[in-house]
């Protein structure tokens, strides 16, 4: 294989194979990776905006029974003492806190609780938009969706139409880890398989429910595992019909080990060359996904900012809260005027948006 050759069809949107996103990972130049892939992130968004979000993580209940190893949020429903399903008066207190913010969404992380039907989803989701109309849901990734479906005994499609019509606006790309099944059963042996992830996203883009895709990277997975997962992604978006959403942006991020049964198995020591290399491959691969976000949560501020530079047109949320990705030694913070700060530090001009990555005012 050729550096040139494979650069070239990259920058003429053809799609990479398998073996040819694994030679440049392998050979090509952090540089020209990141040059390329800027030039690729000029060509997608057509300007040096770089996008940001204010919304909160809010976890519906810690009770999951998917047995992920590099989770320390969960516990089991017997451990009454620490499980907890969240109120409504505490969704209402923590969307007035976030309204006060200029926030506009909800990111509602569920988990595999043995108890929940589709029933609870769908009377909390009316009574969340009773309450609150123009707010955002932004809900339960594909996991939670198998495991809803199974629990009610109901098909994918009916789930999704009836948190939809409950409420559901967009469905977030959690629970992707690495799209292989050896590897899930290695770190999530509880959650759906890769073919079933892929499933639930392929029924909410015929749907037209706006989604986004995730990767975990760097615990047990092997750089053929992390492009066999790009191009998967890659080709499910390629059968999303016309006009429909389907993958409106993706986000890789680092494992973080900390106090987690992975980490005690996993030596993990984060560097910030992968971590751009994984950004620029992201935006090589991934040609017909626009965004691209920079995990600053996992790699910190000026990793961060150096992505912008490597693929990356989105700086994310600054979070008002996020509990589970914190609890594995993520202690990176943003308020507003620091997201932005960060953002023209950087060279670029920040612009508010929401889920769909429509302006907002800040």
């Amino acid at each position: 294989m050729e550096l040139n050759k494979i650069y070239d069809k990259a920058l003429n949107n053809i799609d990479l194979t398998v073996d040819e996103a694994v030679y440049l990972w392998n050979n090509a130049p952090l540089s020209e990776l990141m040059f390329i892939a800027d030039i690729l992130r000029s060509r997608a968004v057509g300007s040096d905006i770089v996008t940001w979000q204010i919304d909160r993580n809010v976890n519906i209940t810690n009770v999951c029974i998917s047995g992920c190893k590099f989770c320390n949020f969960h516990c089991r429903l017997i451990e009454k003492e620490k499980s907890f399903i969240t109120t409504v008066e505490e969704y209402k207190k923590k969307i007035d806190e976030t309204i006060s913010l200029n926030g506009d969404q909800l990111l509602l992380q569920g988990g595999l609780h043995p108890e929940l039907g589709i029933e609870f989803y769908e009377e909390l989701f009316r009574t969340l938009k009773g309450d609150y109309p123009g707010f955002k849901l932004h809900a339960l990734g594909p996991p939670e969706i198998i495991h809803i479906s199974k629990l009610s005994r109901l098909d994918i499609k009916t789930v999704l139409q009836r948190l939809t019509d409950a409420g559901l606006d967009s469905l977030p790309g959690a629970g992707a880890e690495i799209l292989d099944n050896e590897i899930r059963r290695r770190i999530s042996p509880g959650k759906c398989t890769a073919d079933q992830w892929l499933d639930v996203m392929r029924i909410a883009h015929g749907m037209n429910i706006a989604t986004s895709a995730t990767m975990m990277y760097g615990h047990v997975e092997t750089v053929r595992h992390r492009m066999e997962h790009l191009a998967k992604i890659r080709d499910l978006q390629a059968e999303c019909p016309g006009k429909n959403y389907g993958f409106i942006a993706f986000i890789p991020w680092i494992f973080r080990s900390t106090g987690t049964k992975l980490g005690k198995d996993v030596e993990t020591v984060f560097h910030p060359s992968e971590y751009l290399r994984m950004i620029a491959m992201s935006r090589i691969v991934l040609n017909n996904i626009r965004n691209i976000q920079a995990s600053w949560l996992t790699v910190g501020k000026e990793t961060a900012q150096i992505a912008l530079h490597a693929g990356a047109n989105d700086m994310g949320s600054i979070m008002i809260e996020e509990n589970v990705v914190s609890s594995a030694g993520a202690r990176n913070s943003f308020d507003a005027e620091g997201i932005q700060q960060a953002i023209r530090e950087a060279g670029f001009e920040p612009k508010l948006r929401d889920q769909k990555y429509r302006y907002r005012t800040v």
